[in-house]
């Protein structure tokens, strides 16, 4: 793990957390590689990342390079071709399916370019979700909903459905359904790419403001360069290798 946590300071601009700190996420010469018949596709062999606690971190590059592959990987919502991911000091590679599900659910949060909102329930029954999967009653699980929904401006929407929503209301709504567990870190892939400059602007605000009330980690590729400048680093992924700019 020490490789790990040096590829964390390597082109840091100004990480305002401690390198003493045990990364919440990190990953060890990652690889994925696809075979399509005889085509052998190499998106990345030897990706190295440490986040720190509440640390802020973009990745950007090119469209294909490979960067939402990366932020699935991160997530257990892939398996690497080689190479470990560590989350919460727990190696997923050594997990079952059911119990990467539940390190998910414990420690993570994710946020899309579509909001992936389920259509038949409320925006209330949407943010639950993710505690009731825990456990939670549905008591415990509402009131937690609620409290996050009125942080994210959406007090007033709770019995609607998202196709009652705005556009940034269901990315907000996202967001909320995203962090209501209090995930140690966040990863959002394009999570504005649908929205309107305006919109997005909102969209970014809310995720830095959570991410320093909650202390939550957040990981977020983009192709916002404005987005990426707000972060305390910027990882490009260029040719299968992922550096500091």
């Amino acid at each position: 793990m020490n490789t790990a946590l040096e590829t964390a300071t390597d082109g840091s601009r100004g990480d305002n957390t401690s390198v003493n700190n045990a990364p919440v996420l990190a990953c060890h010469r990652l690889a994925k590689i696809f075979d399509q018949g005889e085509l052998r596709v190499e998106v990345f062999t030897d990706v190295n990342l440490a986040i720190l606690p509440a640390e802020r971190v973009a990745i950007v590059g090119r469209s294909g390079a490979g960067k939402s592959t990366l932020l699935h990987l991160l997530g257990g919502l892939d398996v690497p071709t080689r190479g470990e991911v560590i989350v919460a000091g727990q190696d997923m590679s050594h997990l079952n399916e059911t119990r990467r599900g539940v390190l998910r659910n414990k420690t993570l949060g994710f946020v899309y370019q579509f909001h992936h909102l389920l259509p038949e329930f409320t925006t209330l029954e949407n943010v639950s979700m993710p505690l009731l999967i825990r456990g939670q009653s549905h008591a415990a699980a509402g009131e937690q909903a609620m409290q996050i929904l009125e942080k994210v401006g959406l007090g007033h929407r709770l019995a609607h459905k998202p196709g009652q929503l705005s556009g940034g209301e269901r990315q907000r709504a996202a967001v909320a359904r995203a962090l209501v567990t209090r995930p140690q870190c966040l990863l959002a892939d394009e999570p504005t790419g649908n929205l309107d400059k305006k919109t997005a602007e909102h969209v970014y605000e809310l995720m830095l403001e959570l991410n320093n009330e909650m202390n939550t980690s957040l990981v977020v590729v983009t192709h916002d360069q404005e987005l990426a400048a707000r972060m305390d680093r910027v990882l490009s992924l260029e040719e299968g290798r992922l550096s500091g700019i």
